[in-house]
């Protein structure tokens, strides 16, 4: 079975949580949060980011990353991060289940595990002057890269106009 899991440790913004969780159920991503958290699951900010899509999310919490880890010790771990040298689109994700780890927005992933899993550590490519891209674009960036490569299993890449048909647009122009 493939299946995408995102992992937010420590995630301080509640817009930013919410704004995954939404990826996470657009994408049939699982999402897990490491707490402890910057704001509450019942934050107005966090629930309005992704509201309408809270019951189509597969959602698990942890008490410390360590209680991550007991539950998670040989999974395959991606670890995103500014601080490794490898390019994540240069990565090839395995099928099967895998996860994407993010750290805190002010702080990122403890060095530790950076230092441990240097070939899972990856970075997305930016400016070297600026600090960071934004979380909530991070995860999105990533899961998108992930499910690239694997063809985007369970998901639709085609549209449907809301106005006109495709043949009655094509007649139009």
């Amino acid at each position: 079975m493939t299946k995408l899991h995102i992992v937010l440790c420590e995630p301080q913004i509640p817009q930013n949580t919410g704004n995954i969780s939404r990826t996470c159920a657009v994408t049939g991503a699982v999402l897990h949060l490491i707490k402890p958290y910057g704001f509450t699951i019942t934050d107005k900010q966090l629930k309005r980011a992704g509201l309408d899509y809270w019951d189509k999310l597969e959602i698990y919490e942890y008490n410390s990353l360590a209680d991550f880890f007991e539950k998670h010790s040989d999974d395959v771990i991606y670890y995103f991060t500014t601080k490794s040298r490898h390019c994540h689109s240069d990565v090839r994700y395995p099928q099967g289940e895998i996860y994407l780890m993010f750290g805190r927005e002010d702080a990122g992933l403890p060095e530790e595990l950076l230092v441990r899993n240097p070939d899972t550590a990856v970075r997305i490519p930016m400016r070297p002057t600026l600090r960071s891209l934004n979380l909530s674009n991070s995860v999105a960036i990533a899961a998108y890269e992930v499910l690239r490569q694997w063809g985007y299993p369970d998901m639709t890449a085609e549209g449907n106009l809301t106005r006109y048909t495709w043949e009655e647009q094509e007649e139009l122009t």
